[in-house]
């Protein structure tokens, strides 16, 4: 019994020093300016391997203009470079008023990271219909409807918030951001998985058929992950306060919310 109760007390000792630990650095202006510079010199360096990658496929074929892959490396650059200022100057940002200024500049890189990955599960549906001889003629509608209808909500919410403060508006925003990680994630599973599966009916001396479906797989998997992992935390930064990924003394979440992103980044540039 006398052990027992002597490593009850060295778990809850362990744990208090645990906690101890997350609360110093949260708590701390010098490691929250850490962090976040961290944060903004690694989206500031996929943001210039984006740019590079734009230029050189540009150079490569100038003659085809803006195709889906130079398309994307743009959004790619314009989120990460935008990211990368916002961490810079982030205390500045928090003290910006009026405060629905904060929630634009914090909120619309979201808006088009989900642009930018939307465009990836549109040129999937486009080549898995084209292989199954299906007109994809009301793809690229569907795409421009679904994000015209995705950035008109959030304006709206906005205005709402910048007309009259509501914390039920904010929780409201916040959910409707989690609900459109949810759907980008679900839109990975689904065009993703038919491509992978079709790729995989390919006879096996198909000429890339092997690397074609080691890409489609890994993109899949980090990009359904990606966007559910950021569901999932924006799910309990609308209800939890000590989950609240907009405020400063809240680096460590931060981190490994947009440390997500940077990774679903990093792979789409290596693979494309």
């Amino acid at each position: 019994m006398g052990t027992y109760g002597v490593d009850e007390a060295v778990i809850a000792y362990e744990l208090k020093d645990a906690s101890s630990w997350w609360r110093d650095i949260n708590d701390s202006p010098l490691w929250q300016d850490r962090i976040f510079h961290i944060l903004a010199a690694l989206y500031g360096l996929v943001a210039a391997v984006a740019f590079v990658q734009l230029i050189r496929i540009q150079l490569r074929v100038p003659e085809y203009g803006w195709t889906t892959q130079k398309v994307f490396h743009f959004l790619n650059f314009l989120v990460n470079g935008v990211r990368a200022l916002v961490f810079i100057f982030r205390r500045n940002v928090q003290n910006l008023h009026p405060e629905i200024v904060q929630h634009i500049l914090l909120d619309l890189p979201s808006l088009a990271f989900f642009t930018t990955y939307a465009l990836l599960v549109l040129f999937w549906a486009e080549i898995y219909y084209q292989a199954r001889a299906v007109s994809t003629d009301g793809l690229r509608p569907s795409f421009f409807t679904i994000n015209t209808v995705v950035y008109s909500i959030q304006i709206v919410m906005w205005l709402a918030l910048w007309w009259k403060y509501s914390p039920v508006l904010v929780i409201l925003s916040k959910m409707f951001f989690a609900g459109v990680s949810l759907f980008a994630s679900l839109g990975f599973l689904l065009y993703g998985g038919r491509l992978f599966l079709m790729l995989q009916r390919f006879p096996v001396e198909s000429k890339g058929r092997r690397k074609k479906l080691q890409e489609v797989g890994y993109v899949t998997t980090i990009c359904f992950s990606c966007f559910l992992v950021r569901c999932i935390m924006m799910s309990f930064n609308a209800f939890d306060k000590a989950a609240d990924l907009d405020v400063l003394n809240h680096p460590i979440l931060n981190f490994i919310y947009y440390l997500v992103s940077l990774v679903n980044s990093c792979v789409m540039l290596l693979i494309c």
